[in-house]
């Protein structure tokens, strides 16, 4: 992934220093290197864009992205398969508020209606699948930011903010904003969840998958992180894995952890960090 070690490269070298709001478990708040506007494209058909830096949880990111996808708000499903990712936001009971599942599969507008955006968009990629001229050529949109249903601030919802995806010869393509981007802890996770996002509407739709480009706000390094990513640049990145996905999906309803294989995945090993809350 050297896409993403040159984002991290230059906000390490010329990111502004300025305040954020989010505290370590001490309660220090941490200063950051920023930089704001940023754009990287990767070619899904040249390998699975998951870094190899540092070893990543695959699981635990095939884990989330099936728990967006189940319209989800309560960390009971993270937990049952020991994700922790989200344990930090949730309260006594687990619940997190309206976030990404709500937002994906139950948008709720002004007039009370609900939503399924995930439905909405494999099929409007099946009518342009089948007719290019179709107005849902340029409207395959997925949004998590709602600002109608918006939950407590400190709740990291629509960090990954929007994406819109394009079919161009038979192949599915992905561009997701976000807003808001922890470098070293939260962007691997995106890349690789939107990347499978893709990969999974493009099994569902009969289409091949073709370029993933994420386009960032606010990219940020908190100051805490600062010796591990110096320690991640000074890696190589391998070949990257490949994923395998299982003939029997047909659908973005009821997808099992076991129909979703990663190949040949050969990380350096991990780097660890503190999130700010």
């Amino acid at each position: 992934m050297r896409e993403y070690l040159d984002l991290l490269a230059r906000v390490r070298q010329h990111g502004k220093r300025k305040p954020q709001r989010a505290k370590l478990a001490d309660g220090r708040r941490p200063e950051v290197l920023s930089l704001f506007g940023y754009q990287f494209r990767v070619n899904l058909a040249d390998g699975f864009p998951l870094v190899t830096t540092k070893k990543l949880p695959w699981g635990a990111i095939v884990h989330e992205l099936l728990w967006f996808l189940s319209g989800e708000t309560n960390v009971a499903y993270l937990r049952a398969n020991k994700v922790k990712i989200w344990d930090e936001w949730a309260d006594a009971s687990g619940e997190l508020g309206p976030v990404y599942g709500k937002q994906w599969r139950r948008w709720q507008g002004a007039d009370g209606q609900l939503v399924d955006q995930i439905a909405r968009l494999v099929e409007g990629i099946r009518r342009v699948k089948a007719d290019p001229h179709a107005s849902e050529a340029r409207r395959l949109l997925l949004s998590a930011w709602n600002p109608g249903d918006m939950p407590d601030p400190k709740v990291p919802t629509g960090c990954h903010t929007f994406a819109q995806f394009n079919i161009h010869d038979d192949r599915l393509s992905c561009q997701m904003y976000q807003r808001s981007a922890d470098l070293f802890l939260g962007v691997p996770f995106n890349i690789a969840s939107y990347a499978l996002l893709t990969h999974l509407l493009a099994k569902t739709t009969g289409l091949q998958v073709g370029d993933y480009i994420h386009t960032f706000g606010d990219a940020h390094i908190y100051e805490n992180h600062f010796e591990q990513v110096d320690e991640q640049l000074k890696r190589q990145p391998g070949p990257l894995p490949t994923l395998e996905l299982d003939d029997m999906i047909t659908s973005m309803d009821g997808l099992k952890f076991e129909q979703i294989r990663l190949k040949n995945y050969q990380p350096l090993p991990p780097l660890r960090g503190e999130v700010a809350i």
